[in-house]
């Protein structure tokens, strides 16, 4: 048996095992990545190593770290209030401006995961607070840093018109980011009817709580959406907790700072000048999270040395029916994704499907347009890097609940979003 498929059948296996038995898929994913890439490929200990996804880890943890110190102190709750304060108290208005605020954030050229490092636990705030379905608001979140994530002067848009370009693809800038963002905004709109919608538009406006006889001084009130703002009021590590936090965004999305790294650093920071009340915070680490994340990571990364992703890919290729050629590298992209970097994976297949584009008998824009939402909306699964940042910062909702759940919509999204994408894009054969 091939080393190629010997990897595929263990990560199967993999899932089956996690499924029957309580232990991490993580901690399994780091065993299966040990013994396929030395027993299979003969991958030495440091090949294998050097796919654990460093940068992820640093920002799982160091995102976390922040936001548990922010949840500690009362920053978070404040920020809930805030918001909460500025759209007048109407709940349903929330998730959609959490999906445009991610949405213009990637857009202007912010990483999707720093976004949704940024805007994950303040948008999870609202879910503890306001009895918000966690994986409505969490969604928003992740399809909104998708809607905005292929515009020419993204990452991703940036990354798939210059692999176009070097092919000598023919490329529309304007049908890859409004493709990107129609899709997710569709999946955005069924996702705040089938997780609570309905409810909130029913709930209306948020009535405040007077707060109680019993509350402690700089405590946070209990609504804080009255007009008087009394609600509002910030202590003084609170104001540097937030001080923190906006330099976070703007080390990231101006300077193009490492998120985190970054992350870290404002950590300890506050840290050091209120160990008290950012006492325990090392411990809401989402440590089991970091170790399921990573170790899928890892694995997936000694795929990729293997050549399991190109196996796969060279081999749906040589079907020859253009059409399903088309669907079937579609899928490549959105199962493949699912695991590992966007990024990666367009970078891949792109050049991939040139020998099926150069036939002429599919229109190359659509084609590039529906392999990049293929690939790029599936990142709502909890082993993608946005997914694992919800997974990590989930408040209102038991987290094992909120992964199951999101586990179950990624994989609803990994069926129907690539055949969608064909389907409205590719198979009509209206774009050239």
């Amino acid at each position: 048996m091939s080393a190629e498929l010997l990897s595929i059948l263990a990560l199967i296996l993999m899932f089956v095992v996690a499924t029957m038995f309580p232990v991490n898929l993580g901690a399994l994913a780091l065993v299966g990545a040990f013994l396929v890439g030395t027993l299979a490929a003969g991958m030495s200990t440091d090949d294998i190593l050097g796919a654990f996804p460093g940068s992820l880890f640093v920002i799982l943890v160091g995102v976390t770290l922040l936001f548990a110190i922010a949840t500690n102190n009362g920053t978070v709750d404040w920020l809930v209030r805030a918001a909460v304060h500025l759209v007048r108290g109407r709940l349903a208005a929330i998730p959609p401006v959490v999906f445009v605020i991610s949405a213009l954030l990637t857009a202007v050229g912010a990483p999707a995961p720093a976004v949704a490092a940024i805007l994950a636990p303040i948008a999870f705030g609202f879910a503890a607070e306001y009895r918000i379905h966690a994986l409505l608001i969490g969604l928003m979140v992740a399809h909104g840093t998708q809607a905005g994530a292929f515009s020419p002067i993204s990452v991703l848009g940036g990354i798939v018109n210059g692999v176009a370009k070097d092919a000598g693809l023919p490329m529309d800038y304007l049908v890859l980011f409004l493709a990107s963002f129609a899709f997710n905004a569709a999946a955005a709109l069924l996702v705040f009817f089938l997780f609570g919608g309905r409810e909130l538009i029913r709930r209306g406006t948020y009535v405040p709580e007077a707060p109680a006889d019993d509350e402690s001084p700089g405590a946070p009130a209990a609504g804080g959406t009255g007009g008087d703002g009394g609600g509002l009021r910030l202590t003084a590590h609170q104001a540097l907790t937030l001080t923190g936090i906006v330099a976070l965004c703007v080390a990231v999305l101006a300077f193009k700072l490492d998120v985190g790294l970054t992350a870290v650093t404002v950590a300890v920071v506050l840290s050091l000048t209120s160990p008290k009340s950012d006492k325990g915070a090392v411990e809401r680490v989402a440590w089991p999270t970091v170790l399921l994340i990573c170790g899928v990571v890892t694995y997936v990364g000694v795929l990729q040395e293997i050549g399991t992703v190109d196996y796969v890919g060279a081999t749906v290729a040589a079907i020859g029916v253009p059409l399903l050629v088309a669907l079937l590298i579609c899928y490549v992209g959105g199962v493949v994704s699912a695991f590992a970097s966007t990024v990666g994976i367009l970078g891949a297949l792109v050049p991939l499907a040139v020998p099926l584009l150069s036939q002429g008998t599919l229109g190359p824009i659509a084609m590039i347009a529906a392999l990049s939402v293929s690939s790029a909306i599936v990142d709502v699964s909890p082993f993608s890097t946005t997914g694992a940042l919800l997974v990590a910062n989930v408040r209102g909702m038991p987290r094992d609940d909120f992964y199951r759940g999101l586990l179950a919509y990624g994989g609803a999204i990994v069926l129907a979003g690539p055949l969608a994408a064909w389907a409205v894009l590719v198979a009509p054969g209206w774009l050239g």
